[in-house]
């Protein structure tokens, strides 16, 4: 099947206008945007196809396979639009089941599918699979959860495949329900399984750097925030469900369960992991602590992607080409995140044998949520998009557009390196060498996650390090930070003020904020230079107002008979003797609440339960028609607190709410029903508030 697509005198004034209107041009230069430099090009979809992304592989002569979630491969001819023709599509496979990973491998292709990595034979030339081979089976319970990925084609020919955890009696709870769930398998041309690693949540993401196997994973439970990991054979990354399996014969994982839950909280004593068996009297550990602890080849994250912050649901990876073809940024890594519709970079450095390196944003705006990522032939990014049940700031289902690099130079940081005393930063053009020797212009803020059975985790041991100089070098195009007291193991916010500005102060940097996981500190000298009492921390110092404003606009009062009421009042007010209306609400799958319309009488005293039954954490807040988007876009501004704030900023527009709500968990609130008319209650979780919304009449 081929489609094709539908589809004081003048002379004064007039100086004056002159003049303003330049300052107007120069404080446009002085605030750049992504799509000057990188430019997203839509790949039209013809009409009646669902392109929900799912895999893509682009073939010799350039042309891109896709294939999509509702178990189908096209064959896109003419990607590129060249001389501004349309491009084709000819379905090439269907009816398989969620094909969420494609490789084109000597003239075929091979996808995976729920319970299976398929070999697609087109026997006769005709531009569709006549044979649709099984080269590997793995069990499947049903769960809906058990999403498969890949595969990966390694150099010696074999292909790596990620399974997903499924869930039990609770919704969020990772289980491997079935033998090799949450497992990454090796699987040989001729159908050979061979168990590679373990620790897995839902490992949506894969690929190779230099050469070698990383994974991507994604926040849930015992897993604090997506990150990236590279794995040796034997390695157990992070979430214990797949050890079920570690004692098999076939195995090369040396961890086992009891290691991790005994480790974490002797409590914990059972796979289970009961929370209430949680002894309150003991600290949480991080993930080194127990990593450290354990060994066995219990591995680490190479780099957090703080959730929130650097995304919510991290997805395909991929290294940009070692040339200048795409950029200043050679042989560094895009990472995908379906939920904010988005791409980050990784740079990545080894020390002492250990990978590790920086997280930076690099371009939002994708029309669907990112999940799969291919270079084109013309060196462009094919980026690869679905959001159906998942929800993402992108608002279309699905999505096919491309990464174009518009031939210009972004003033970035281009890597930052970890230095026994600190770290350098190097960016893409010379600084202005006097703001930027100022240190009061860097914050680095040091902080970790909570290894626990819980789901995801907020910031932990915060700690903003002391800059005690900033040392330019010669050319300007490197800073040396040198800072008290950094630690490893743990993630350091690096925030550059926007005074340092490229050598002619003409713009600040386009991404102010690195993120960098100090697995090491380097050996070697450190540098000479006097401790320091700098200025107040503004961001710290900003943050916490931030939180004190939050605290004291929850206790502001809606008078109620002399009773001020907090906007998440958790307790029945003292002086209530009656209840007028009580409402329960919960969630279900595909980013909804359960009731789509609520009605309240105006004045009524309310008593709402919020129920979680989702697998993954939502808020419940309220605001006036129409505020839903711009609550929730304040929501995602609130950086490292992000979480701790439960996504609500600090604004009137939020009459109340309840804060977020684990997996499995609920809050009850109590409120006064506000005056009549139409209100909107929506959770501000990013990638969440653009489609989990309801109506709230107050009559």
């Amino acid at each position: 099947m081929k489609a094709i697509f539908k589809n004081i005198s003048l002379t004064i004034i007039a100086g004056l206008s002159c003049t303003a209107s330049f300052a107007q041009n120069k404080a446009e230069k002085a605030a750049p945007a992504e799509k000057d430099y990188y430019r997203i090009v839509n790949v039209p979809t013809p009409e009646g196809v669902e392109l929900e992304v799912g895999g893509m592989a682009v073939l010799p002569n350039g042309d891109l396979g896709v294939s999509t979630r509702r178990g189908d491969v096209y064959i896109v001819q003419n990607p590129y639009q060249l001389n501004g023709s349309l491009p084709y599509y000819k379905k090439f496979a269907s009816g398989m089941h969620e094909v969420l990973g494609l490789a084109y491998v000597n003239g075929d292709f091979y996808c995976v599918q729920r319970g299976e990595l398929t070999h697609l034979i087109d026997k006769n030339g005709d531009g569709k699979a006549d044979v649709y081979e099984t080269v590997y089976s793995w069990p499947v319970s049903g769960n809906y959860h058990e999403y498969s990925y890949g595969p990966v084609v390694m150099p010696n020919g074999n292909m790596m495949v990620n399974l997903n955890v499924g869930f039990d009696a609770e919704w969020w709870r990772g289980k491997s329900l079935v033998p090799w769930r949450a497992w990454c398998l090796e699987i040989t041309p001729n159908g050979e399984m061979h168990p590679y690693a373990t620790g897995f949540r839902s490992p949506c993401g894969q690929g190779l750097i230099d050469g070698k196997y990383f994974y991507a994973e994604n926040q849930g439970d015992w897993v604090g925030s997506g990150y990236i990991m590279q794995l040796d054979r034997g390695d157990f990354a992070m979430h214990p469900a797949g050890l079920r399996w570690a004692a098999d014969p076939s195995s090369p994982v040396k961890v086992r369960t009891e290691d991790i839950y005994s480790r974490v909280n002797p409590r914990f004593n059972d796979p289970e992991g009961k929370i209430e068996d949680r002894d309150p009297n003991r600290p949480y550990k991080t993930l080194a602590e127990v990593a450290d602890d354990v060994k066995k080849g219990f591995k680490t994250p190479a780099v957090w992607l703080p959730h929130g912050t650097m995304g919510n649901s991290t997805s395909s990876m991929i290294q940009i080409p070692k040339d200048d073809k795409f950029g200043p940024f050679a042989g560094q890594v895009l990472v995908g995140d379906q939920a904010q519709s988005r791409i980050n970079r990784i740079f990545l450095e080894q020390v002492k044998g250990q990978y590790q390196g920086a997280a930076f944003a690099f371009r939002e705006g994708f029309e669907s949520g990112v999940l799969r990522l291919a270079w084109g032939a013309d060196n462009s990014l094919f980026v690869g998009q679905t959001s159906r049940g998942w929800g993402s700031t992108g608002q279309k289902i699905f999505g096919l557009e491309r990464l174009v690099w518009a031939k210009k130079t972004p003033f970035e940081m281009k890597a930052v390196r970890a230095m026994p005393d600190g770290f350098e930063i190097e960016f893409t053009e010379p600084v202005n060498k006097k703001a930027a020797a100022d240190p009061d212009n860097y914050t680095i803020t040091g902080f970790t996650y909570k290894y626990h059975p819980v789901y995801g985790s907020a910031t932990i041991r915060e700690k903003v390090h002391i800059v005690n100089a900033a040392i330019v070098s010669e050319d300007g195009l490197k800073v040396r930070l040198v800072a008290d007291s950094l630690r490893q193991k743990y993630i350091h916010e690096i925030k550059v003020d926007k005074a340092v500005t490229s050598a002619d102060s003409s713009y600040s940097l386009l991404h102010p904020v690195a993120y960098y996981t100090l697995n090491n500190i380097p050996d070697g000298a450190k540098l000479n230079v006097p401790k320091r009492h700098p200025k107040m921390n503004h961001d710290m110092a900003g943050m916490n107002m931030e939180m004190g404003k939050v605290k004291a606009l929850n206790a502001k009062a809606a008078p109620v008979k002399g009773v001020a009421l907090k906007k998440n009042q958790t307790s029945k007010p003292a002086s209530w003797t009656t209840i007028d209306q009580t409402i329960s609400i919960g969630t279900k799958p595909g980013l909804k609440f359960d009731k789509a319309e609520l009605t309240l009488k105006a004045g009524s005293r309310v008593k709402l339960t919020f129920t979680n039954n989702d697998d993954m954490p939502h808020n419940f807040v309220v605001v006036p028609q129409g505020q839903a988007i711009a609550v929730g876009d304040m929501g995602t501004k609130l950086g490292l607190q992000a979480v701790k704030l439960s996504y609500i900023a600090n604004t009137p527009k939020i009459l109340f709410n309840a804060t977020l709500v684990g997996p499995g968990s609920s809050q009850t609130i109590y409120f006064v029903a506000p005056k009549a008319g139409k209100y909107t209650y929506v959770c501000t979780v990013p990638g969440h508030y653009y489609v989990m919304q309801g109506t709230l009449t107050v009559e």
